[in-house]
């Protein structure tokens, strides 16, 4: 790698060994090169205080302030009998509010001597409540002298703008603006991976220059221009990665796929009882285009839960059966796979019958494939692969086994993307005697930077227009610590659609079961903890069906679905509710996804606030599928101030799940939406924000292919290879492929 030496300097070469181990343990700097983009979160200004006011709980804090008062008291304690014991006391203010500060013991005696009323100071530590006080304990402090006191103090503190750093509790901010400072100069040597044309043409200031400004600025305007040049390094460096593996694809072959004139897809078309929307249409053609070309399809089509995704996915499959290949659907899980071979054989009928007598003349077969299947059935299965028989395979990831041959696999379609990665796409590539066309689903809608930045491999489609006969589905929030009564009557709301000839599901966050771990629970939720709910573990299936069973809903048929069941029992306790002989499904998220009974029209979700916007809208997804309208609760016991339910409102006001997904979006860092929360690693994006940065990247990707077109191999431009490669370490290159 030709990566600049001095950039590359291992931290504790230059900050000694214990600095440099905190730094890599709790924040993942490792080189020079890391720390120096490492970048301030926000600033303070000398004469302008931060606002204790707006201080978060339990949040690691630096805030500068003057101290107003100190005082020193004694008191006795069980290490101190003789009331030897001491206590400081110290009060901040910064005009907006005051914040007390303590020390103990023998932690009190430098305090006492430095923080005397009058002085400024920087302090950091972990924001406690005390006696209905806000308080920091023990916090760690650093003096603000004033310009009278030596010039040092005031040039190290990056003249009139204090950097406030990303920090923890073993390394202030200040300390890691030292630790900067000591490393500034090598900023000079930073090879710049944006080509010289696009730095001039769009007024950016050079990287070298980005980084001192950004770490030392003198004015606003500094923090905003070298702001803007690290944007546009994050937003280019990542579609130049996306344009070069677009690149790579269109050079491989594929065979086309053209249906023919009267075959299968025909025959299909003319039994369905419905016509097809427009959107649906729209969609269809982009991929019987692509399927017509000579390079594989990537394409990843987008649709709200209920667009008829899997409809447009099938007449793909078909046309690819009607040119003499084959196509195989990959679900995430068993119960999903099954569901889909159920829809796929009922929206076909005589044509998914090939080779059996009263088969249609077009027919071919349809064949599922899992993991859990008998050893004669897969036999069988594998078998009709092998030979071709089998135009259309179902299944999960037990598809991708060396074991399994396909005769000519034409089109591989992936079933909510995100639960796929790297190396099973890859596997299933090599199935076919040339590489398969590719189509994504996915059910999430994404709103189109991060569709840019994820999926930037993919071409997208949209489906967007709810086919006719979807009811309309009604959400309500239930606070259930407020108002008790109202989470009474959700269970009586839920009896009278039983009643009515109706089926209800129940999702909790949490299975409930020895092996289980709270903690795990827990994990479930993306949302920070808030408040006293979140002290108790996440409710649990097998506690709330049996204590449902036993109360509010005695006498109706309760069943419970979770992932750590059988296959088989899964299988049959889905087939149940399916045939309508379970009144209420008390589940997991198991059934987020594709889960489709139309005569399911109620959903309570318990511990709401445990689940992600865009999941809750998934979920509810799963009501409302057939002519009667649906009904959604979202029950929580957060308060109604908390954000936990301001998110709970926004789900429950909207159906726009692209709106929801931008709401999603807002409330969650980057990073997790960017996959790197599955990762462990930090996000490559630090100051570029995918929402609102929208122009940049949609800017970025346009520089980015032409580039590419120009330079595939970026020869011209090393300093970009070297950002590639910097970017592209291994994890990096598996989370892009995974989206």
């Amino acid at each position: 790698m030709d990566l600049v030496p001095a950039l590359q300097e291992p931290l504790k070469k230059v900050l000694g060994p214990a600095t440099a181990k905190v730094m890599a343990e709790h924040l993942g700097l490792h080189t020079v090169g890391d720390l120096l983009h490492h970048y301030p979160r926000r600033y303070e200004e000398r004469g302008q205080l931060t606002h204790l006011a707006d201080l978060p709980m339990d949040e690691h804090v630096t805030v500068v302030a003057q101290v107003a008062d100190a005082r020193l008291h004694t008191f006795a304690s069980s290490k101190a009998p003789r009331g030897k014991g001491q206590r400081l006391e110290v009060t901040i203010t910064d005009g907006s509010g005051r914040l007390q500060l303590v020390f103990f013991g023998n932690g009190v005696h430098k305090p006492h001597k430095e923080l005397l009323p009058g002085t400024r100071a920087m302090f950091a530590g972990k924001v406690s409540v005390f006696n209905r006080r806000l308080q920091l304990a023990h916090p760690a402090y650093e003096l603000l002298r004033g310009d009278t006191e030596g010039e040092e103090s005031v040039e190290s503190w990056a003249g009139a703008l204090i950097p406030l750093y990303p920090a923890t509790a073993k390394l202030e901010s200040w300390k890691l603006a030292k630790a900067i400072q000591t490393v500034l100069p090598s900023a000079q040597e930073a090879v710049d991976p944006l080509p010289e044309s696009l730095c001039e043409g769009r007024g950016l200031v050079s990287l070298p220059e980005a980084l001192l400004r950004i770490h030392r600025p003198h004015t606003k305007a500094d923090i905003e221009d070298a702001r803007a040049r690290l944007k546009w390094d994050e937003a280019f460096v990542l579609q130049i990665a996306l344009a070069r593996r677009r690149h790579a694809e269109t050079q491989l072959p594929a065979v086309p796929r053209k249906p023919g004139p009267d075959g299968l897809l025909t025959a299909f078309d003319d039994r369905l009882p419905f016509t097809l929307t427009d959107g649906q249409q729209k969609v269809s053609r982009e991929i019987f285009d692509d399927l017509a070309t000579d390079h594989p399809m990537h394409r990843l089509l987008q649709g709200e839960v209920g667009s008829g995704k899997t409809l447009v996915a099938l007449r793909a499959m078909l046309a690819v059966v009607d040119s003499g290949g084959q196509a195989v659907m990959l679900a995430p899980t068993e119960v999903l796979a099954q569901q889909h071979h159920r829809s796929v054989v009922e929206m076909m009928g005589e044509l998914a019958e090939g080779g059996m007598l009263g088969g249609a003349e077009h027919a071919t077969k349809v064949v599922l494939l899992t993991g859990s299947m008998g050893a004669a059935a897969r036999r069988h299965a594998l078998l009709d692969l092998a030979t071709g028989e089998a135009g259309i395979v179902i299944g999960t990831h037990a598809l991708i086994e060396d074991k399994v041959q396909f005769h000519d696999l034409g089109l591989v379609v992936v079933d909510e993307q995100h639960r796929f990665g790297v190396e099973q796409r890859d596997a299933l590539r090599g199935k076919g005697k040339q590489p398969p066309h590719l189509l994504v689903m996915t059910a999430t809608p994404i709103p189109r930077t991060v569709a840019m930045t994820v999926f930037g491999d993919l071409e997208t489609s949209v489906l967007d227009q709810l086919p006719a006969g979807r009811s309309p589905i009604a959400s309500h929030v239930v606070p259930a610590a407020d108002k008790p009564h109202f989470l009474a009557r959700a269970w009586e709301r839920v009896r009278e659609e039983v009643s009515g000839g109706h089926q209800a599901y129940v999702v909790c966050p949490r299975i409930g079961d020895e092996d289980d771990d709270p903690k795990k629970g827990a994990k479930q939720s993306k949302q920070p903890p808030e408040g006293d709910a979140d002290k108790r573990p996440p409710l649990a299936v097998l506690d709330v069906a049996e204590s449902l069973a036993k109360g509010p809903l005695q006498g109706l048929k309760v069943e419970v679905l979770h992932g750590r069941m059988q296959p088989d029992d899964k299988d049959a306790v889905m087939r149940r509710f399916a045939a309508g002989e379970t009144d209420v499904l008390v589940a997991t998220t198991v059934i987020e996804v594709g889960v489709n009974v139309p005569n399911a029209t109620a959903m309570v979700i318990m511990d709401a606030d445990r689940f992600g916007v865009s999941q809750l809208h998934q979920l509810r997804g799963r009501v409302g599928r057939g002519s009667a309208p649906g009904l959604c609760l979202l029950v929580s016991e957060m308060p109604e101030a908390s954000a936990a339910r301001q998110r709970l409102n926004a789900v429950a006001s909207t159906r726009d799940g692209f709106e929801l997904s931008r709401i999603d979006l807002e409330q969650r860092r980057e990073g997790d939406v960017l996959g790197q929360a599955q990762s462990g690693a930090r996000t490559s994006l630090r100051v570029l924000a995918v929402i609102e940065d929208e122009e940049i990247i949609a800017e970025a990707r346009q520089e980015a292919a032409a580039v590419v077109a120009a330079d595939p191999e970026l020869t011209g431009l090393p300093g970009l290879r070297t950002a590639l490669e910097a970017l592209l370490d291994e994890e990096r290159e598996q989370y892009l492929e995974k989206g």
